[in-house]
């Protein structure tokens, strides 16, 4: 696992970070991992599929133009994946 180090730290943000560290009841570095995994990664992970229907939801297609579209439509079956030369 990679490992990171960050240096200059100031004396009133160290203090602050082994206090915060001590109220979750865990070490600094675990704090900091914390810390650093909350402000990178997503609260919540978007699908999608919802993040097609908050692009296109708007989209309302006439009869006409959703004919067109399924007329164009690929019927034919998808071929198998082949890893042989």
């Amino acid at each position: 696992m990679p490992a990171l180090t960050i240096r200059n730290i100031p004396d009133d943000i160290h203090r602050g970070l082994k206090a915060l560290a001590a109220k979750h009841g865990r070490s600094a570095e675990a704090e900091v991992r914390e810390l650093i995994a909350s402000a990178v990664l997503p609260s919540q992970r978007q699908r999608l599929g919802t993040a097609m229907t908050d692009v296109w939801g708007c989209v309302r297609l006439t009869e006409d133009e959703a004919q067109i579209i399924d007329g164009a439509r690929d019927r034919a079956p998808a071929k198998p994946m082949s890893f042989d030369e």
